[in-house]
């Protein structure tokens, strides 16, 4: 991963655009009032998915790096080091002494984990306490321990440490993917006699660990993770997304579990919109990162004093982050595995009865505390006030001042006077200003821009839309991007599928993107016959605009032209008014369609 990949790993485009912009979430979007024109609508679009932003008032679109580029007027050097600065990073371990690559090589470290997975694999096909507790105790099939890549940790001490060193890793890049330990005899296995767990990111690369111990010992841990790591960082890292993203697209929800193993239970009972984070230390990284998919977001964390502080810490978060949060209570106590065990059908039906989060913690404190009493009053709005403060929105803030009210029995004035001096533990945050004005935009090229990329965001997304593309040519279009688009498109008229996954497609990666939000926004939902007039209006104005700059290049060479020179003008004049009846015609026949 580059130093550019890096930045957007840590950074989420809303919270960047955000500093600058006021945006609300519009379902899987952010909109906001365009920062480059005077609009009273928004039109400014930001998909936290595709990590990409588009203004359709001027046109223009990009990644994290060209916003903030446009509205800074920095270089992309400097809008580097900014970013990198904000997510935390130190560019420094990106440059060699001749600018080459310096610190950890990741991608190796990539292939480590890799081959340290099949590995553990191997050795848990032949490990039979390790069977015995996956496929009896846990009751999970051998299609979901190869599914989770599930293995085992030898116990003699080097067995992992010996395998990485045949494979040519070296034992710094051992140590430095989390793999090993250093005890009084040297280098040993970090994870000995343990069920090992992949840690894998949003892509299906494995990143480190979690170890299950399997023999009783009251004296170790029962889990242990790989340790922080250039690649393994439990604050931001989802379990299970990578074979979730898809299920919580769908649902429009995901569930965060406690455990590992409670993610896999779910996957295997057909629930498979589940993930987990370290524990219950959910943090605003994980919430962004799931909010790219969801708005809905779903506990399932125990309903004891640790699942309580979890609660109460991530309801601020979720404000912030502009998240529903909600928690699932399970019958008895159990957590999703043992229930999932006990009657698979229990599990989506307790999910489906989930309670918005401050509901639940009001709700919980009203039996854990005696709200007649005044010590209990006390207790009870000095733990729900701060939690109440930290809500942005004004709304919400007041319908829960008025349910504590009622629900301890004081008066909403006397509430109001102790919450005037409840301090948030949430920092305010400031909205940055735009540096300059941008300069007042060419309507007629914005224009332009605007039809051509609409009519290039049908062709790519329909595919039966394509016989509009057959008269277009390449030099009807003027930017690098939408010409680089039209080439391929001619060049693969049957293309369908996902644009991203393509080779040729990949030096335009953050232009199909824009296309893709473009078509999402403006004609998903639509019916054939509405986007085929659409097209063909589309390809009627890009041939008008094409005709109008090509006429006026005809016409600034008349003046002096010989003869014969105006009759080749003249005819090319011809030319193009008849293209332009063609395609008008085109329209009338598709209006009749």
């Amino acid at each position: 991963m580059d130093a550019v990949e890096e930045v957007k790993s840590r950074l989420s485009i809303e919270d960047v655009i955000g500093e600058y912009v006021t945006l609300k979430r519009a379902g899987r979007n952010w909109k906001g009032l365009s920062p480059f024109s005077n609009e009273r609508s928004p039109s400014f679009v930001v998909s936290p998915e595709k990590q990409i932003w588009h203004d359709f008032s001027s046109g223009k679109g990009g990644d994290m790096f060209s916003f903030v580029m446009e509205v800074e007027g920095l270089d992309f050097k400097a809008t580097l080091d900014l970013l990198a600065r904000k997510a935390g990073i130190d560019l420094e371990q990106f440059r060699g002494p001749s600018g080459g690559a310096k610190g950890p090589d990741k991608k190796r470290l990539n292939e480590l984990l890799d081959l340290s997975t099949k590995f553990y694999q191997v050795q848990f096909s032949q490990n039979t306490r390790a069977l015995e507790y996956v496929f009896k105790q846990r009751q999970f099939s051998k299609a979901t321990a190869l599914e989770w890549r599930l293995g085992y940790s030898p116990n003699n001490g080097t067995a992992l440490v010996d395998f990485a060193r045949s494979k040519g890793f070296s034992d710094d890049e051992i140590k430095q993917a989390g793999l090993s330990s250093q005890r009084y005899h040297g280098v040993a296995d970090m994870f000995r006699g343990r069920l090992m767990i992949p840690l894998q990111d949003a892509q299906g690369q494995v990143i480190g660990f979690t170890a299950r111990l399997l023999d009783d010992d009251p004296e170790a841990p029962k889990y242990i993770n790989t340790p922080q790591t250039v690649l393994y960082d439990k604050s931001r890292h989802v379990y299970g997304l990578h074979l979730a993203k898809e299920s919580i697209r769908k649902s429009k929800f995901v569930v965060i579990a406690e455990g590992n193993l409670d993610v896999i239970a779910s996957h295997q009972a057909g629930v498979r919109q589940v993930v987990a984070t370290a524990g219950t230390a959910l943090t605003e990284p994980h919430l962004k990162a799931l909010s790219r998919f969801t708005g809905d977001i779903r506990l399932s964390f125990d309903a004891d004093k640790a699942g309580l502080a979890a609660t109460e810490r991530a309801i601020p978060i979720a404000s912030r982050v502009k998240v529903s949060l909600s928690i699932i209570t399970i019958p008895s106590g159990k957590d999703p595995d043992e229930l999932i065990r006990q009657d698979p059908a229990a599990w989506p039906a307790a999910i489906a009865k989930n309670q918005y989060a401050l509901d639940w913690l009001i709700e919980r404190y009203s039996k854990l505390l005696d709200t007649t009493s005044a010590e209990g009053k006390r207790k009870f709005s000095d733990v729900l006030l701060p939690v109440v403060r930290s809500l942005s929105d004004a709304v919400e803030s007041d319908h829960y001042l008025n349910l504590i009210a009622k629900t301890i029995a004081v008066s909403r004035s006397a509430l109001e006077q102790k919450f005037a001096t409840t301090v948030s533990n949430e920092p305010a945050l400031r909205r940055k200003q735009i540096k300059h004005t941008p300069a007042e935009l060419d309507k007629a090229t914005v224009e332009e821009q605007r039809v051509q990329d609409n009519f290039l965001a049908l062709m790519l997304l329909r595919p039966t839309l394509r016989e509009f593309l057959n008269i277009m040519t390449v030099k009807m279009f003027y930017s690098e991007s939408s010409q680089g688009l039209v080439e391929f498109l001619h060049a693969h008229p049957d293309f369908y599928g996902r644009p991203e996954e393509v080779e040729g497609l990949k030096n335009l990666a953050d232009y199909v993107k824009i296309e893709t939000l473009l078509y999402e926004e403006l004609y998903q939902g639509l019916e054939l016959n509405e986007l085929h007039y659409e097209a063909a209006r589309l390809q009627t104005r890009l041939i008008e605009q094409y005709v109008k700059r090509q006429k006026q290049n005809l016409a600034s060479k008349l003046d002096g032209a010989d003869d014969a020179t105006v009759a080749s003008l003249l005819a090319e004049v011809k030319d193009y008014d008849a293209l332009l009846k063609q395609v008008k015609g085109g329209v009338a026949h598709g209006e009749a369609k």
